[in-house]
């Protein structure tokens, strides 16, 4: 027999008449009435209970930092061995084109909301620091996520997943995280109920592992903690960001094979690279002993391409040319056939290795070409998991699913992919600009100047047109010899920054063409109080 709480207030309604006013005796049962309906809905909370196989799937995301798309095997890579990711792609599905930003906290920010950096305003790596006296305008960007944003966690928590997030954070730089990870006690704030505790500065030192091992470990203890319930694991790596350290033995190996400390391709930086898939390998090895595979979506992706070379900018004179050309002081990773790297709008800092695997439901040893981007991956997995983003909060992304299962959907073959860079970053030869991809064409729009490939800066507005399928290194600017398409392309781009009042950069009014590159994390008095 259940507990009828209006029956109880009733029948005891006159006896309580004799203590206390009628009109404070009604207020009284209607708080009482509020909190008991309150901590009915507590008390009476059971977390969904994890479906049959073939039902709602675990999700285990996993995010590795500045790994280029081509160092895996199965993108054709032929320096390191990777077996766990190159069989991980072979049990389901790799994209040829996936996009993210071109940096560390927009693509992070961008996985958690389901939505572009345009949209959300973490366009910029926290924390501040610009070029205010550049040629062109940097418009201001948010610098921490809020506590109330939307994430991809608390819409799988509301649906009744476990969810936990272990690694890199960079998504606030204040008491609830920074760089290095989020920290427990605000976790929940994000709608993660588990996050270990940060990282030491031990995990980085040479000969460390940027926290592989331990970061794997915790995801493995958490997903054992949490199989009676559907869970959501987000092991977000910091391998294999600079300055790059990986366990000797792996860079002794790779020494001896000829590699040396110098770039491109230095023996600690393929060290790394191949003790990230030491850790899928663990990861799948968990799922199976733990009889987790089968029933667990597994999503792998990079945050931004990799790093082929870094600019020495800072060591301009005062005195430079009104044209400098930027040296290189570092070299990683080679991403040809690819242009560029991380921090780029070119394809080398934007595209990067996807693998989704799902055993019974996406096919093994596809390749999907259908351009897609990291706004996807919110809308994908609360399609596969029955959870909804509120009303007030805008998806950009669309769900993967029938791509992920058939292996085509028209309607993503014909949709535009953006991507929003009003700033500068001349260690990676970025000026602000934006770009758009709509079928095999891609415009990149550059505002006021721009780095060309040798490492020259130019100035002036320039719009360049590439046809990937034809040119996926990016060679051949077809804007001039085709310019009804960039200029198409160009109005597409256009009204979409318009449709997110996402402001273009203007010339600056405060441009110092002898402070022009100077990087400073000292904001001038202009953008203190704009």
């Amino acid at each position: 027999m259940g507990f009828n709480v209006i029956q109880f207030l009733t029948s005891t309604r006159a006896g309580c008449q004799r203590f206390f006013p009628r009109h404070l005796l009604h207020r009284i049962a209607t708080l009482a009435l509020v909190a008991f309906a309150t901590l009915l809905t507590q008390t009476l909370y059971v977390p969904v209970v994890k479906a049959e196989s073939g039902d709602r799937p675990n999700i285990l995301l996993i995010l590795t930092d500045d790994q280029g798309w081509g160092t895996l095997g199965c993108y054709g890579g032929e320096l390191v061995p990777t077996p766990n990711l190159d069989r991980l792609a072979a049990e389901g599905a790799r994209f040829s084109d996936a996009y993210v930003t071109s940096q560390c906290t927009p693509t992070r920010a961008t996985l958690l909301t389901g939505q572009y950096t345009a949209r959300h305003g973490l366009w910029h790596v926290l924390s501040w620091y610009g070029y205010p006296w550049a040629r062109m305008t940097e418009p201001p960007f948010a610098e921490n996520y809020s506590r109330q944003t939307f994430t991809i966690a608390k819409g799988l928590r509301e649906a009744g997943y476990a969810t936990g997030i272990m690694g890199k954070w960079h998504l606030t730089s204040n008491a609830d995280g920074n760089y290095m990870g989020l920290k427990p006690s605000a976790s929940q704030h994000y709608g993660f109920e588990f996050a270990p505790e940060v990282l030491t500065k031990d995990a980085f030192q040479a000969g460390a592992d940027r926290g592989v091992d331990t970061l794997t470990s915790q995801a493995i203890d958490f997903i054992r903690r949490n199989r009676e319930r559907p869970w959501f694991c987000f092991l977000s790596h910091h391998m294999i960001h600079g300055p790059v350290v990986a366990p000797e033995s792996l860079v002794r190996k790779y020494r001896e094979a000829g590699f040396g400390d110098e770039g491109p391709n230095r023996a600690v930086y393929l060290a790394g690279l191949e003790h990230i898939d030491h850790s899928i390998g663990r990861l799948m090895s968990a799922l199976q002993e733990m009889d987790e595979a089968d029933e667990t979506l597994v999503i792998f992706l990079s945050d931004n391409g990799g790093i082929d070379q870094r600019y020495a900018f800072r060591d301009l004179p005062e005195t430079h040319p009104p044209r400098p050309k930027f040296s290189p002081d570092l070299r990683e990773y080679d991403n040809a056939p690819l242009r560029a790297g991380k921090g780029s709008c070119y394809e080398g800092g934007i595209r990067v290795p996807m693998i989704v695997r799902w055993p019974d439901h996406v096919p093994g040893g596809v390749v999907i070409d259908t351009p897609v981007h990291a706004v996807d991956i919110l809308p994908t997995v609360f399609d596969l998991a029955g959870a909804a983003s509120p009303a007030n909060h805008t998806l950009d992304g669309r769900s993967l699913r029938r791509l992920l299962t058939d292996g085509s959907d028209p309607s993503l073959e014909s949709r535009s992919l953006f991507q929003y860079y009003p700033f500068y970053d001349l260690r990676w030869g970025l000026t602000p600009c934006a770009s758009i991809r709509l079928g095999d064409y891609k415009l990149i729009e550059f505002f006021g100047d721009r780095v060309e490939a040798d490492g020259r800066y130019i100035p002036g507005h320039r719009l360049e047109l590439y046809h990937l399928r034809r040119d996926i290194g990016e060679t051949e600017n077809l804007a001039e010899c085709d310019p009804e398409t960039a200029e198409h392309l160009r109005r597409l781009l256009r009204k979409w920054m318009e449709d997110l009042d996402a402001r273009p950069s203007l010339q600056n009014p405060h441009h110092d063409p002898s402070r022009a590159f100077r990087e400073t994390r000292e904001k001038p008095e202009w953008l203190r109080h704009p």
